[in-house]
Parts: C-alpha cells; sequence; structure tokens
C-alpha cells in the first residue's frame, strides 16, 4: 500500500504549481477597487484561488521527506506528466470564473481559459458587455501564461529537479548560470516593460485600464482586446507603432531579449532568427501591402501600414488586428496563413514553427541541393546562431526539426478538416482559423464566434494546447501517464499489465 501511495502523490512540486496557479487566479480582484460595481464578482475567483491553494498546500504537507527521496530519482521521467497536468489543470481553474458565473457554458468558459492561457487570443466573449475584472482576467492569464507556470513557479520556489520542469515546458535556454536567477531575470524584463508599454499607451491616449491589459497581452504575443475592432478601434498610427514594438519583443527569444536589454545590439543581429524575421517581415509586408493595395484600399501608404501591423501581428502569432479580412483578396489571407504557421522565436512567447526551425529547414534543404549538383562530396558542417553563438546543426537536431515540421503539418491539415465540417465554413477559411489557434495566433475570419458549437471549439482547445506546448510534450506527457496508471496497477494487483 505504501508503495501505491508513492506512485499516486504526484510530487511535491505539482502541489506547489497549483498553489501559484490559486495564488494567480486571486489578482484579477485586485481591479475591484478601481471598479466597485463588480464586488459580486469576487467569489467566482476567490473560490477557484482558495480551493487550489489548500489544494496545492495538503499536496506539499502530504509529501514526506522520504517519500520525495523515493521519487526524486523518477522525476525526470514524470517532468513531463507534472507539466501536462498542471497546464490542464490551469485551463480548468481559469475557465471556472466564467462558468461559474454563467456568464459562458463549460466549453466556452474553457475555450475562454485555454485561449488565454496559451496565449492564443481567439475569443468568445462579447467584449463590449464583459466586466472589467474579466477583461483584466484573459489579459493576465495571457501574461502569465506567456512566461509559463513552471517558469513563474521557479520564481518563488527553488528544487533539485527544477532543470527537468524547466525544459520540459519548452524553455530550450538557462539565461543566467543559476536558474532561479533566469526566471527571475525573465519577470523583471517583462514587469519593466509592462510598464513601459503600459506608459506610452497612456501617453498616446489610450485609457490606463487599456493600456494595462493590451500592454500585457502584445508583450504575451496574446492579443486579447478589450475592443470589438481590436487595436484598429483607436484609429491611432502612434499606438499602432508601440503594439507593433512589444509584439516584436514578444516574439523574441528571452536570450535574445536580454542582449537587446543590455545593448548588446551587435549579438542581436547576428541571431538568424532575428535575420530570418527582418526578411520575413520586409518582404511579406511588400507583397501583402501591394496585395491589398490593388484590390482593397487603392492606398499606398495607407496598405502599407496595415499590411505592416497585421505581418508583425501574425509572425509573432499575437493576433492583434487594425482591420477585419473580410475584403481580403484570398492570396493576401494565403501569405497571412503562412506566417502564422511559421511563428516567432524559440523559447519566447510566441508560438508556430518556431523561426529556429525554419532556419534549419532551410540551411539542410539548400545544402542538400547543393549537394545534388555539385561534383563535389564533401562533408560540411552547418551552423546556425543562437543567443549564446554558433551551434552546429547536428543529425539530432534535423531529425527533431522535421519530426516536429511532420507532426505539425498533419495536425494543422487534419484539425483544418475537422474544423471545416463542424463549423460549415470552406477549408480556406477553416485553415485559417485553426492554424491561428496551432499556432496560438488569435486572428479569425470568423469561424470562431460566441454561435460556435461545442465540437468547433473543441476541435480549436486541442490546436490551441498542442501549439502552446509544442506538440511532442503533450504527446511524451500522455505516453508518460498511461506507462504511470499501468505501473499503478502493476503494483496495486501484483503484476505487470
Amino acid at each position: 500500500m505504501n508503495r501505491i501511495k508513492r506512485y499516486l502523490v504526484n510530487r511535491s512540486n505539482f502541489g506547489k504549481l497549483i498553489m501559484i496557479v490559486g495564488l494567480l487566479m486571486a489578482v484579477p480582484i485586485l481591479v475591484v477597487p478601481f471598479y466597485p460595481s463588480e464586488t459580486n464578482y469576487i467569489p467566482y475567483f476567490l473560490i477557484p484561488s482558495l480551493l487550489s491553494i489548500i489544494a496545492g498546500a495538503v499536496l506539499v504537507i502530504f509529501v514526506k521527506k522520504q517519500d520525495l527521496e523515493t521519487n526524486l530519482q523518477n522525476l525526470r521521467a514524470y517532468s513531463h506528466i507534472i507539466v501536462l497536468s498542471v497546464w490542464l489543470y490551469g485551463f480548468i481553474m481559469g475557465a471556472m470564473p466564467f462558468y461559474l458565473s454563467g456568464m459562458l457554458t463549460f466549453p466556452q468558459a474553457l475555450f475562454e481559459s485555454v485561449s488565454g492561457w496559451t496565449t492564443t487570443g481567439l475569443s468568445v466573449v462579447e467584449v463590449t458587455h464583459a466586466p472589467q475584472i474579466y477583461l483584466f482576467h484573459r489579459s493576465f492569464m495571457q501574461f502569465c501564461g506567456g512566461m509559463g507556470f513552471v517558469m513563474v513557479m521557479i520564481m518563488f520556489v527553488q528544487g533539485k529537479y527544477a532543470m527537468s520542469l524547466f525544459t520540459a515546458e519548452g524553455h530550450p535556454d538557462k539565461l543566467m548560470p543559476n536558474l532561479n536567477r533566469t526566471a527571475r531575470t525573465v519577470l523583471i524584463m517583462f514587469l519593466v516593460l509592462l510598464v513601459i508599454g503600459t506608459g506610452l499607451y497612456v501617453i498616446f491616449g489610450m485609457p490606463v485600464f487599456d493600456g494595462v491589459i493590451h500592454a500585457m497581452s502584445a508583450l504575451s504575443t496574446g492579443g486579447f482586446s478589450n475592443k470589438v475592432d481590436s487595436i484598429g478601434a483607436y484609429g491611432s498610427v502612434e499606438i499602432e507603432a508601440v503594439t507593433i514594438i512589444l509584439m516584436i519583443i514578444g516574439t523574441m527569444n528571452f536570450a535574445v531579449l536580454l542582449h537587446f536589454m543590455k545593448g548588446n545590439l551587435l549579438q542581436v543581429v547576428k541571431v538568424s532568427e532575428v535575420k530570418l524575421l527582418s526578411f520575413l517581415t520586409l518582404a511579406f509586408t511588400s507583397l501583402v501591402g501591394f496585395s491589398i493595395f490593388f484590390e482593397v484600399y487603392h492606398k499606398l501608404g495607407y496598405s502599407l501600414r496595415v499590411a505592416l501591423f497585421n505581418v508583425i501581428s501574425a509572425i509573432s502569432t499575437t493576433g492583434y488586428s487594425t482591420v477585419t479580412y473580410v475584403e481580403w483578396p484570398d492570396h493576401a489571407i494565403g501569405l497571412i496563413i503562412i506566417l502564422m504557421i511559421i511563428g516567432g522565436g524559440i523559447g519566447s512567447t510566441a508560438g508556430g514553427l518556431k523561426l529556429s526551425r525554419v532556419v534549419i529547414m532551410q540551411k539542410v534543404v539548400f545544402e542538400n541541393f547543393v549537394k545534388r549538383i555539385s561534383p563535389s562530396r564533401k562533408v560540411k558542417t552547418l551552423f546556425y546562431v543562437k543567443a549564446q553563438g554558433k551551434v552546429a546543426i547536428d543529425n539530432e537536431l534535423v531529425e527533431d526539426t522535421f519530426s516536429f515540421f511532420y507532426l505539425y503539418l498533419i495536425i494543422l491539415v487534419i484539425g483544418s478538416i475537422l474544423l471545416s465540417a463542424s463549423s460549415g465554413f470552406g477549408l480556406l477559411e477553416s485553415m485559417f482559423d485553426f492554424s491561428s489557434a496551432l499556432g496560438t495566433v488569435g486572428l479569425s475570419v470568423g469561424v470562431v464566434s460566441s454561435a460556435s458549437t461545442p465540437f468547433t471549439l473543441y476541435i480549436l482547445i486541442i490546436g490551441m494546447i498542442l501549439g502552446r506546448l509544442e506538440i511532442f510534450i503533450v504527446l511524451v506527457g500522455i505516453y508518460s501517464g498511461i506507462r504511470w496508471i499501468k505501473k499503478i496497477f502493476s503494483i496495486a494487483f501484483g503484476k505487470a499489465l
């Protein structure tokens, strides 16, 4: 029986993580003093918050030292389970305020929560009628979700195997020799940028509340807004410029961002992801700009302005928009889909395939072509540049990259077909919105709305989860979970299953 107990207890780390979720759930209550009429919504946030804190404390206390010593040796094997479990737990808790208040049905509430934590930005909430506390809750989920639950936990809790959880959540780099310092550095950077971004928004005419939620969502490349027309509602070039800067910052790898904050600009411009981002921004802004100039707006300056904002919104996977896409030609929408699939920097708050994977595939494919047309068969070592310097592209990296690319495309195709079948929209529209979900972008051509069926929402929920947790984390977590359950049963019944 004691052996079963040790396996059923899901580590004190999980307890600490859900306590953090509980604390984060209580933060939107701080909005109430500024909007006293919304006091009646406090219980809907307080109940899931207190339940999480109590449940987490019980788990931490329940796991005794000897249990930890027995289990720590297997923590690496279960790190994916813990990460996946806490994200799923966060999704459910994030949905509770919407569901308990009766504002949304459970599928809608879960969709909104997943869209928030995964920094996607697709929404079924009617923002013109939503209370301010809920609008803050959505953007705050994005701000925290961009950094990740484990990243947030490490800011406050140190553990011998924290690095296992850190890498299992999809963070490739430590910015500092000490993992705790890495997490605190990221937190400080984002808080400073949040204050600066909010200040700039206010200077250029946004109300303070609007500035806070838009700065949180832009930095996390989330895209939630309290305006139906998103950033376009303000009609301000200055506000669009601030948003563009925040989106670019959000799509940078945390290590690149640290170099930028320190003023190491020469190191920043050498990074392969930065070079590719610059090229794609210039090329696609030109292509989209001239496309909508000739077929929609007929004003070159305005067309390029619209194109620049929406191109950066797509590739950063933020999802803010300044116009609707109803009048856009199909080929312009197709270009935006490509950018949503590519996505931002690996190890950033952005989603998608990630720029570094595209760099690696481009180099491998080009080198393969050169080999085929060259009489020389010399073996050449390929490199790409990260914030830390040159990195060799070895066989393991190539295998990982192309495996991810293959799975991503398979999921994209299947998801788009299922979404088309469930929503009644055409394949192009469905591919746009599923690409948006899988890339955690948040742009939509109308497939997502308060009238969407539960099946449509669940398809998009799966896409958002796979996109934010980078597919393999989910698959490995499910596989490890099945093995974990089998092991419990084998212990309980005294035989292997």
